[in-house]
């Protein structure tokens, strides 16, 4: 990271995870991946250019982010059970960011542009990570969902800074 890029930056990527074509099974880390303009991370089975069955526009949902900092706070108040990455299914996980607090507007992570539109939801499967899990992320504590705006290369480590507002890569069928 340069200087410029620290001076800048909110946080940094701390790990990347794909679903398997299994549901259920463990996501697979990897290095980077490639985020694709209204469509999400090229190779994700789970998410990648899904569209709307009511309206046939892109989903939204096309990539998940959570704080590490924040699974340690649950793994602590679990017992200090530790939670290992890719256990709670978020396709990024990031440290010294608060995502929350970043609802609403467009990050640059790497060579891509997200927009972090929601908190998520637990779902059951975070009481098979550990019991009691999917209550502690319940009310903004389990990250947030984003759409990518901008396609680009994403890579463990790279920075997460707040980005230039952008329009959105020429998808089709994407109303602007």
């Amino acid at each position: 990271m340069t200087s410029a890029d620290s001076r800048n930056s909110l946080g940094r990527v701390a790990s990347l995870h794909l679903h398997p074509l299994e549901p259920g099974a463990p996501l697979r880390s990897v290095d980077s991946i490639e985020a694709i303009a209204g469509k999400g991370i090229d190779g994700e089975p789970r998410y990648f250019g899904r569209v709307s069955q009511t309206t046939g526009q892109p989903r939204r949902r096309q990539i998940s982010l959570i704080e590490r900092e924040q699974i340690a706070d649950h793994a602590v108040a679990l017992g200090g059970r530790s939670i290992p990455p890719g256990a709670v299914r978020a396709n990024v996980e990031t440290l010294g960011v608060s995502l929350i607090a970043l609802v609403g507007r467009q990050v640059e992570i790497g060579g891509a542009v997200l927009l972090l539109y929601e908190p998520r939801k637990p779902c059951g499967k975070m009481d098979a990570v550990c019991k009691g899990l999917r209550a502690l992320m319940e009310n903004n504590r389990q990250g947030v969902l984003a759409e990518v705006i901008k396609s680009g290369r994403i890579r463990v480590n790279d920075s997460i800074r707040p980005a230039k507002t952008v329009l959105p890569d020429s998808v089709p069928g994407c109303a602007l």
